[in-house]
């Protein structure tokens, strides 16, 4: 799906969910090859324009890529009905990531100072699988996560990753997991239920 369709109908649903005339959502879908520059992105990590267009978004963070092979997760919850804490949300997608890459023998593991799940590659080299990007208004929480399943990690080239400059980006794919994005999608949303309820 397009990614300013995709935004168009998240905001609108965001403010239904605000009014209590439509249930929270969780949202699996799919992007064409795009960059997303966050709140906090910087001109300089923007390595090639021209590679893929560039969308401005109010989530939070930096510069990040979507496309084919990476399965984006729009979480759409309102929190004030969940006890109003922002962090323990953040750490929730942390956990929700990290216990899923569990079930594929892949250990997540969060770093302090960065948002998002990373794996250690070995010899001081890690590398980042999941990002995390969120907005909340009014309580309601709207943009998500993505996790890297098999999209084509050369598609990163054209960006700083989330303004991280000392470590790449992996995938499942990449490191030697065949899974398929609905046995991915399976387990996502197992783990999603445990940790955040029906």
């Amino acid at each position: 799906m397009g990614y300013e369709e995709a935004v168009h109908d998240m905001e609108k649903r965001v403010a239904r969910i605000r009014t209590g005339e439509a249930p929270e959502l969780v949202w699996f879908l799919a992007h064409p090859p795009l960059y997303t520059a966050g709140a906090s992105a910087k001109e300089g990590d923007l390595l090639d324009a021209g590679a893929f267009p560039v969308h401005r978004t109010e989530r939070g963070g930096q510069y990040t890529y979507h496309g084919p092979g990476q399965r984006v997760v729009y979480v759409m919850l309102d929190l004030q009905k969940r006890g109003a804490d922002l962090h323990r949300f953040v750490r929730d997608l942390e956990r929700w990531l990290i216990e899923t890459l569990d079930e594929f023998g892949i250990a997540g593991e969060r770093r302090a100072g960065r948002v998002g799940v990373w794996v250690d590659l070995g010899g001081g080299i890690e590398a980042k699988i999941a990002a995390i990007g969120i907005r909340v208004r009014r309580w309601v929480t709207f943009h998500g996560i993505s996790l890297n399943v098999t999209p084509d990690l050369e598609h990163y080239r054209g960006i700083v990753a989330c303004g991280v400059r000392e470590h790449g980006v992996t995938s499942l794919k990449a490191l030697g997991n065949d899974t398929s994005m609905a046995e991915v999608d399976e387990v996502l949303k197992e783990k999603f239920t445990a940790i955040f309820g029906e």
